[in-house]
């Protein structure tokens, strides 16, 4: 410990783990770790006896920023009213299994190596990308397992993801849509909303929150092409305050489990799509205590393990890593200034920093550029400090950045951001495994 109160980051060690190798190995079966294309998991899906066709209702949902927080508060609402969820989300923070929960359980080492092992076996060695052949595994367990819902993020895009392969979804759900992946989905807004538009499904409700203008004609020209009710924040509902607002009433909601000033947006996408869908279980009650319970790691987290600073210091965690993200971090920041802040951002290669930068830097007291050693694809330091305009200082990593922040006149608060894979390496050094 120093003699400011920091403790040295260290890393969490998981559990022991037969599935990750023979996910590592399963890398040979294909050049490229992203192709965009249904062929070869609809062949894959046969052959496993189409497991696609043995689901619980699916609430499918895609989008750029904030899918895996809808589904953090679809899970919590249907847990809220009793029921099994499966939860299907990528990417994972520190083990593979945050992808894949069964009835409200992450998967087990031993079902998910035995699933992998099947579905390898089954496969015989043809060509197919890891994320494919790992969501043939999650939906032949999700079929093997019963449960009351099924909440299925899109890896990548919408119209050729791997998840893309039910044929009726109960409801399906698209989030805020920005530019990012362009190099995989086009390099307009449109074209991006285009590819997201690909869940839509014909009369299946899709329900839809904040969208630039754009993005929103795209989706809503797609939904009216198929006859799918298309459900628009601000047209067939609204968020009031702390209030839901749907042609069937309103419902008073307690505070989100999640923080941030963007999670209104998709508290009321999640409640949107259920209750389109509207399943018996689904009540006014389980709505306010789900979304009060929602919890989503990495996603503006206060983290409370070995990284921990002292009162009143706070250390907090976001994976937000694209323009849209740095725009809604900024609208939560904006209410953080009664103390000093201090950004610590790390950033993946190909990602657009300055964007990401760009509404964050009024904000910060001080900005510092990391790289961990052990963070995929790690952006360097000095691409960060260049994206700044020269206003970051280079950390080089969390060890050394936090000791020297915290050596400050005056305690404030410190966040970590511009990552999912960065995310995952603090929560390890955190000793915070998520569950």
């Amino acid at each position: 410990m120093t003699d400011t109160g920091a403790r040295a980051p260290d890393r969490a060690s998981a559990p022991a783990s037969r599935a990750e190798p023979l996910i590592e190995r399963l890398h040979a079966l294909h050049p490229k770790l992203i192709d965009l294309s249904l062929g070869r998991m609809e062949a894959l899906l046969a052959k496993l006896g189409h497991p696609e066709r043995a689901l619980p209702p699916v609430l499918h949902v895609a989008g750029t920023n904030g899918k895996g927080s809808t589904c953090a508060f679809l899970r919590g609402i249907a847990e809220a009213a009793g029921r099994r969820a499966h939860v299907y989300t990528s990417p994972h923070l520190v083990r593979f299994h945050e992808r894949i929960r069964l009835a409200g359980e992450l998967v087990s080492d031993a079902a998910l190596t035995e699933a992998l092992e099947e579905v390898e076996r089954v496969n015989g060695g043809a060509p197919i990308t890891v994320f494919e052949i790992t969501t043939a595994v999650a939906l032949l367990l999700f079929s093997r397992v019963p449960a009351d819902v099924l909440i299925l993020e899109v890896g990548l895009g919408g119209r050729f993801d791997a998840t893309n392969v039910v044929a009726r979804p109960a409801a399906t759900a698209i989030t805020s849509i920005s530019m990012d992946h362009m190099e995989f989905l086009g390099d307009s807004l449109a074209k991006i909303a285009f590819e997201k538009a690909g869940i839509i499904k014909p009369g299946v409700p899709c329900a839809t929150g904040a969208q630039r203008s754009e993005a929103l004609a795209v989706i809503a020209a797609r939904a009216a092409e198929l006859g799918a009710p298309l459900l628009a924040r601000g047209r067939e509902w609204e968020m009031e305050g702390s209030r839901f607002r749907d042609a069937r009433g309103a419902i008073a909601l307690p505070p989100l489990g999640l923080p941030g000033a963007h999670q209104p947006d998709n508290a009321g996408i999640a409640i949107a799509a259920l209750r389109a869908w509207n399943p018996p279980w689904l009540t006014g009650e389980a709505i306010a205590r789900g979304v009060a319970a929602a919890t989503w790691p990495a996603r503006l987290q206060r983290l409370s393990g070995r990284l921990a600073p002292p009162a009143p210091w706070e250390l907090w965690l976001d994976g937000g890593h694209n323009e849209g993200a740095g725009g809604a971090l900024a609208a939560t920041l904006a209410g953080w200034l009664d103390r000093p802040l201090h950004l610590v951002v790390g950033m993946k290669q190909g990602k657009t920093a300055a964007g990401f930068l760009a509404p964050l830097l009024p904000l910060a007291t001080t900005l510092t550029a990391i790289r961990e050693p052990g963070q995929h694809l790690g952006m360097s330091v000095e691409e960060i400090i260049a994206a700044s305009g020269g206003a970051a200082r280079p950390g080089p990593d969390l060890a050394t950045a936090l000791p020297r922040i915290l050596a400050g006149e005056r305690p404030g608060r410190i966040l970590v951001c511009g990552s999912l894979y960065l995310a995952g390496e603090v929560l390890k050094m955190d000793g915070t495994l998520p569950r």
